[in-house]
């Protein structure tokens, strides 16, 4: 008999990121509450990251008051992103995690030579970052339909071969195809992949995100509603085209 009262494990979990790039209590409380009324059941007690990684550089922030609206709309505020140096302080009050800002992966190749850095070593360096780049995770394949209150992860991308279920969460740090109905969620590039893309037979999701971008149901209803669809993140913005 295992002695020990608890285990720790990793868990993926699909989180809200709330972007803030200024904030004053007003404006604030009427985006918020009409973001929420879009979808009540998806946002009630939705676990919330604030990220301040945008927020205007001279923009003081009474977190008290912030963290009081998002509550009041059943948010769950739970993490603190990118928390600049001048609001450390205060942040440090909330009783919140601090979590350092998002860093995309990026591998950069200095191309100018010297001396003292033969071709030889340049090549070495520029064959380690192409196989960097030719890395990747390998594909989850899911033959069955995913049923409400299911949740698929994927490290790469993720092919489902039937429907996703109202109530269904599918995520992939890759694409996602799905060869069946989506409606339920679809989360790709759930790591920061801007690049990736979800494909699928039947768009009638409750909502679908690349890389923190998301639409919910009722914005989706003009766009290939009910069709074959693919979806892309361009400019920080969701487009929705017909698959043809």
């Amino acid at each position: 008999m295992n002695d020990a009262c608890f285990q720790l494990k990793g868990s993926a979990v699909s989180i809200i990121v709330l972007e803030l790039y200024h904030y004053s209590v007003p404006s604030f409380t009427e985006l918020l509450g009409d973001k929420v009324r879009q979808a009540p059941q998806f946002f009630q007690q939705s676990p919330v990251v604030i990220s301040l990684e945008k927020l205007e550089e001279t923009q003081s922030l009474d977190f008290a008051s912030l963290l009081e609206i998002c509550r009041e709309f059943h948010l769950q505020p739970m993490a603190l992103r990118g928390v600049p140096e001048h609001l450390l302080a205060s942040a440090r009050d909330c009783g919140l995690a601090l979590i350092p800002a998002n860093q995309r992966n990026s591998t950069e190749l200095d191309t100018r030579q010297t001396e003292d850095q033969p071709d030889a070593q340049a090549e070495v360096v520029v064959k380690k970052i192409v196989e960097e780049k030719l890395v990747r995770r390998p594909s989850k394949v899911i033959t069955r339909p995913v049923r409400s209150g299911q949740q698929v992860y994927s490290e790469g991308d993720l092919i489902v071969m039937s429907q996703v279920s109202a109530g269904a969460e599918v995520l992939a740090e890759g694409d996602i195809h799905i060869y069946g109905t989506l409606r339920g969620r679809a989360l790709a590039g759930v790591t920061g992949d801007t690049n990736a893309k979800i494909f699928c037979q039947n768009l009638s999701a409750e909502l679908i995100a690349i890389a923190g971008n998301f639409i919910l149901s009722d914005s989706l209803q003009n766009k290939c509603w009910q069709e074959a669809a693919y979806i892309s993140l361009e400019d920080e913005n969701l487009q929705v085209r017909a698959l043809s």
